[in-house]
């Protein structure tokens, strides 16, 4: 079969490598579509290099659909909604493999048009998207992207080479970029955790978008303390901070649901910075976009008011990782679905069968 993975945003690929890998190693033609106008053809160069297929360069999804009409792959795998759906359904058939599974109701929404399948996580989440849309077609699978987390395998981050100390506790920050806390954390908070290890994992637009130039300049700053690494652009994966990383910290992204799934504290930071256009009287935006009527995580971890609320939370979450065993073992059954680490594999099983049916 030939399949190409529509890469809308650079950071869909940790959650397509898994599958990528499945359908070569089976002997399947892989190529992406990846988007200029959303990427960073050149800073991103080696990530897209990583992937080890071809990736076809597109403006926008005009673009993209007269490519599929050209190619025409047997399946495209979509991250998110495509709008010309009904065009490129002619020649080929479409899977939907949302990238997060966080706690935004865009998660739902974005399977508004149907495609062919859409993969589900967890129990729960495909029990709510039925719901949703009782006549399209949903199949649970599992969260592929942390496969190589279930599976242990190397994932390439040395905190040695870092200059990290491996005999320290390491915290994980991984703020998402809107509405994200980091820019409530002080500018000289590394020196409040001397004793532990640092890593900063912020959001893939983090990076490039030219409206969190000041999370930028916060994470510069950061950056310059011994026991602090922080991501790079091309660190578009989580999977390798969260393997040496004991304890997280974040807010309402799909990282809290990531790493509670290896069975490690989480603390949700409920201080953060929102744009003007969720404020004031636009503050019902707020509350559309990441409301929590979807998906509820408030007993995931600890939750905490204000930055000062760490430096004693940490510890003691660290020193107690059994507080919240139970409810991170629920979320992953009901959000994450199966960590035997073949997510992936069933998820060709199902297109190679579905061909065949």
């Amino acid at each position: 079969m030939f399949i190409v993975f529509d890469t809308l945003n650079v950071y869909y690929i940790p959650q397509y490598m898994p599958v990528i890998q499945e359908l070569t190693l089976r002997g399947h033609t892989v190529k992406l579509v990846c988007y200029s106008s959303k990427n960073d053809q050149e800073a991103l160069a080696k990530t897209f290099d990583d992937v080890g297929v071809e990736c076809l360069w597109v403006t926008d999804t005009q673009e993209a659909e007269q490519v599929y009409l050209t190619i025409k792959p047997d399946w495209i795998f979509f991250g998110n909604q495509f709008p010309h759906l009904d065009s490129v359904h002619q020649y080929s058939k479409t899977a939907q493999l949302g990238h997060g599974v966080g706690p935004k109701p865009s998660y739902y929404h974005k399977s508004i048009t149907p495609m062919t399948v859409r993969f589900i996580e967890g129990s729960l989440r495909l029990a709510k998207i039925k719901q949703y849309y009782p006549n399209d077609n949903f199949v649970e699978v599992g969260f592929c992207k942390l496969d190589p987390l279930f599976k242990h395998q190397d994932l390439g981050l040395d905190l040695t080479a870092l200059g990290l100390d491996t005999s320290k506790k390491t915290i994980l920050y991984a703020p998402t970029f809107n509405p994200s806390s980091l820019e409530c954390f002080p500018d000289d908070w590394p020196n409040d955790f001397k004793e532990y290890n640092i890593l900063i994992k912020p959001h893939s637009l983090t990076q490039v978008r030219k409206q969190y130039a000041n999370q930028r300049a916060k994470l510069a700053k950061w950056s310059t303390y011994p026991n602090v690494y922080v991501a790079n652009e091309n660190d578009i994966s989580l999977l390798p901070f969260i393997q040496h990383a004991d304890i997280l910290l974040s807010e309402a992204s799909s990282t809290l649901f990531e790493f509670a799934a290896v069975d490690r504290p989480v603390i949700v930071c409920n201080f953060f910075k929102l744009k003007w256009s969720y404020r004031g009287i636009f503050k019902y935006r707020f509350e559309q976009r990441f409301g929590k009527d979807n998906v509820l995580y408030s007993d995931i971890g600890l939750h905490v008011e204000k930055y000062k609320s760490l430096i004693k939370a940490i510890p003691e979450q660290l020193a107690n990782p059994q507080a919240y065993q139970a409810n991170r073992q629920r979320y992953t059954q009901e959000h994450i679905g199966p960590t035997d680490g073949l997510a992936s594999v069933r998820i060709v099983d199902y297109i190679e069968a579905y061909d065949k049916a």
